[in-house]
């Protein structure tokens, strides 16, 4: 990956002067932890040079990747038993076969309940990852990492006494509110960035971030192919017990190893307007850098394309294995375990992809390879009716994850280093919207296109990528014109 690339990935969680060579010549590795206690907190172990967190990273995605899948097909054998479908499915896996009705109305309700429980807790991470990110640059990232931590492991006790006890599923919405107000995931891949970009210099800097990038990748398809199998021969207790040591790791990590890579001001508030204010004034004139309207146009365009391709990613994230339950795929957890697996692969993939396109291409058109992919994998999905076409698919979605950091990058270009934080703490306030909008059109859609066409989530996704297509290989043309000009 290309240093803007990384740069426009680290703004997103540093402040506004994280680039300036004060910040770097002040930066600290663990190993200066006991020489510079006015800077660093110091954790009750040294860190494990040169491990300091990426575990944290791998423990929280993984538990991520594991729950996610188990969750939706508890969902869906409960919903099953409840509403008297027979939940094995297989008399109705036959594509040539009228739907049963019962399962229509499973499909429906699974849907529904996803999209209650994913926008409990987003709604409440919308208001709070805002404060706990522009908080943790003066008051350490260490708590960033071990708050949101804890927030996920008692989520994931409330889903085994829900379990445990065959309590409505409603009160599944009661542990993901405790996740959203704690920070939530979003927050732990915050603060790990900025926590690598606080102890790196220029020159390892890129490396360190790949590598805390293929931990997205490596853990989900560990934990998919784990849960898959695992699920099949012990049902869903056993899972949801390793998901909560993961999570109970990952906060016991960043406590005992972790220490502070940043100043601390014991006088920091945490409820504050600036950001807000900043944010305003950035977006209104179009930032320090501004050269007239096509410049503030570029930054609110270039964020509109980021707001939709997140959206469909979230959106259609959360179909595919309700998508894949169903007839006529019908798969069991073993196969939806694979495929969550070959879906994170394309995370490392992609990373591989960017490395190697932007040596030879712009980065717009890098971008436009990646939503091309997406939207080729999002076809194949639309009328995938067996196994091999199903995969098709997945791999069809090699390249998808390219277009958001070149997104990141050119934002990041659009305005003044001191204007960085600013920006990067909208585009989280985006990421968190678009997972919300996502979430709801998407599983609202499902249900609603049952009766005339499975797959038109899919095909609906792919229709919306063509704008953000579009809108790049506009501004590619006129920035071209421009320079022509000049």
């Amino acid at each position: 990956m290309d240093e803007p690339d990384t740069v426009a990935i680290l703004d997103h969680v540093l402040g506004p002067d994280s680039g300036t060579e004060e910040d770097q010549e002040t930066s600290v590795t663990c190993a200066d932890i006991e020489e510079n206690s006015a800077r660093c907190s110091k954790p009750p172990f040294l860190c494990l040079r040169p491990v300091t967190v990426e575990p944290v990273l791998f423990f929280s995605t993984f538990s991520i990747a594991l729950q996610g899948p188990l969750f939706t097909q508890y969902l869906w054998d409960r919903i099953s038993e409840e509403v008297g479908y027979n939940s094995s499915r297989r008399s109705d896996c036959n594509s040539s076969q009228a739907i049963d009705p019962l399962q229509k109305e499973v499909e429906t309700l699974v849907a529904h309940w996803n999209l209650y429980i994913s926008l409990g807790g987003l709604s409440l991470g919308l208001l709070v990852v805002p404060f706990l990110g522009s908080w943790s640059d003066k008051a350490g990232r260490r708590p960033l990492l071990i708050i949101p931590s804890l927030g996920l492991a008692l989520e994931t006790l409330v889903y085994l006494v829900v379990i445990y006890m065959r309590l409505p599923v409603g009160y599944f919405l009661l542990g993901r509110m405790i996740s959203g107000i704690s920070g939530d995931f979003n927050c732990i891949l915050a603060s790990s960035f900025a926590y690598i970009a606080d102890i790196s210099d220029q020159t390892s800097r890129t490396f360190r971030v790949a590598i805390l990038e293929s931990c997205l990748g490596l853990s989900g398809m560990l934990a998919s192919i784990i849960g898959g199998q695992w699920m099949r021969t012990q049902g869903y207790l056993a899972p949801c017990w390793l998901v909560l040591f993961a999570r109970l790791a990952s906060a016991l990590y960043s406590y005992l190893f972790v220490g502070e890579s940043v100043l601390i001001d014991p006088s920091v508030r945490l409820l504050s307007t600036s950001h807000h204010k900043a944010l305003w004034k950035l977006y209104s004139t179009g930032g320090s850098q501004s050269t007239g309207c096509f410049h503030k146009y570029k930054l609110w365009l270039y964020s509109f394309c980021f707001f939709v391709v997140v959206a469909v990613h979230s959106g259609c994230r959360e179909l595919y294995v309700l998508f894949e339950l169903s007839s006529p795929l019908c798969w069991g957890s073993e196969l939806i375990g694979y495929a969550s697996a070959a879906l994170h692969m394309a995370y490392l993939s992609s990373l591989l992809g960017l490395k190697l396109m932007t040596r030879c291409l712009e980065d717009s058109w890098v971008a436009l390879v990646g939503l091309l992919s997406n939207i080729t994998g999002l076809l194949v999905f639309t009328a995938a009716n067996t196994t091999p076409l199903m995969f098709t698919g997945y791999g069809m979605l090699v390249f998808f994850m390219m277009t958001t950091p070149v997104i990141r990058s050119k934002l990041s270009k659009l305005v003044d280093p001191s204007e960085q934080g600013a920006l990067f703490a909208s585009i989280a306030c985006v990421e968190t919207l678009c997972a919300m909008v996502g979430s709801s059109v998407f599983n609202s859609l499902f249900p609603a296109t049952l009766h005339f066409m499975k797959g038109f989530p899919f095909l609906f996704g792919a229709i919306i990528l063509v704008i953000p297509a579009c809108v790049i290989s506009t501004l590619k043309y006129l920035d071209q014109r421009r320079r022509a000009v000049t």
